[in-house]
């Protein structure tokens, strides 16, 4: 289902007629990614497991074509994907080539409200602020805690003081399945970040999500959703930082969790960037800590690499990462 609705964004796209200069964007993406798994006893070709999407050598592309009117803008098409290579794909009934879809919406832009329809960022938690589809450290939304994309629609208002919206999705996260399950979420900013320096976020999400990993269906459980997510974010120079407080229940659990980035600027244009990520989850009868420490070089406008060297209590791993990344305007 999801490979017929990219094709049809697709189209879309390339029906839409002639678009005014600059309208369309279109850039190619290119990753190497390897390391060493302590768990596993061996290099690996993935930094968070062989299930999750991210991150693994691939090929992808981002298309982002603006429709115009006398009056300017009125909508945005985005589609953005992968194949990745799976290195485990062995006996483990994962495929080889792994097609996976991030962004595959069209939002129209209405007097009231922004519109979305398609594959997007729920508006739930942290995740929902940060750009994390290159990046080796990762937001609370790609460990179970909510979906870094879900199929469905949403609605965002921008204001003087921040931004509200709604979502509302099939909490499938990157295959859309359709299994009696929903998420529906809603979240309030106050502050922008990019003009204020400082942003903070509240978050509720409730519903019966799927039992997904990346693309995969780990079993026919439908799980009860029931979070709500406060966060910070502020910049001061060349020092930035990023704290969430998560709790609720999640698969009839009740869970707390505590997940602060703290990043670093450094050289001319923060070419070097030095993070470290330490995450506390509390639950019943059960603590478990992740310590993520992180650094990206920018080589060139085009080329980056980064280096991540992670240790998590509850899997007894440690993992230590490099990652080769290009991304590039075609036209």
């Amino acid at each position: 289902m999801s490979k017929r609705l990219l094709a049809a964004v697709l189209l879309a796209a390339t029906a839409a007629g002639p678009a005014s200069a600059g309208a369309r964007l279109f850039f190619l993406e290119f990753q190497a990614v390897g390391g060493y798994s302590s768990a596993a006893e061996k290099l690996v070709a993935y930094s968070m497991s062989p299930m999750e999407a991210m991150q693994k050598p691939g090929l992808g592309f981002d298309l982002v074509q603006r429709f115009s009117g006398k009056g300017g803008d009125f909508a945005v098409l985005a589609v953005q994907g992968r194949l990745a290579w799976n290195a485990d794909a062995s006996g483990s009934g994962l495929k080889t080539v792994e097609p996976q879809i991030y962004n595959a919406y069209l939002r129209w832009k209405l007097d009231f409200a922004d519109v979305w329809v398609g594959h997007n960022k729920p508006r739930f938690g942290l995740s929902y602020a940060l750009d994390s589809h290159a990046a080796l450290l990762q937001p609370l939304a790609m460990s179970g805690y909510g979906f870094d994309r879900d199929w469905g629609l949403g609605l965002d208002r921008d204001t003087s003081w921040g931004s509200a919206g709604l979502s509302m999705t099939a909490g499938s996260g990157m295959g859309l399945r359709f299994k009696g399950s929903f998420l529906l979420a809603a979240r309030v900013e106050r502050g922008v970040f990019s003009r204020d320096n400082a942003m903070g976020g509240f978050s509720f999400g409730y519903g019966k999500i799927q039992d997904v990993m990346g693309n995969h269906l780990m079993s026919d459980a439908l799980l009860e959703f029931a979070l709500a997510s406060f966060d910070l974010s502020w910049v001061r120079d060349n020092w930035e930082n990023r704290l969430e407080m998560l709790g609720g229940g999640l698969d009839e659990r009740g869970v707390f969790i505590v997940f602060w980035r703290s990043s670093l600027g450094l050289l001319d244009e923060h070419r070097l960037r030095l993070e470290a990520q330490p995450v506390l989850r509390l639950a019943k009868n059960a603590t478990a800590a992740e310590l993520s420490l992180g650094a990206a070089y920018s080589l060139t406008a085009d080329w980056t690499l980064r280096a991540m060297a992670a240790y998590d209590s509850a899997a007894k791993d440690f993992r230590f990462v490099l990652q080769i990344y290009f991304y590039k305007q075609a036209w």
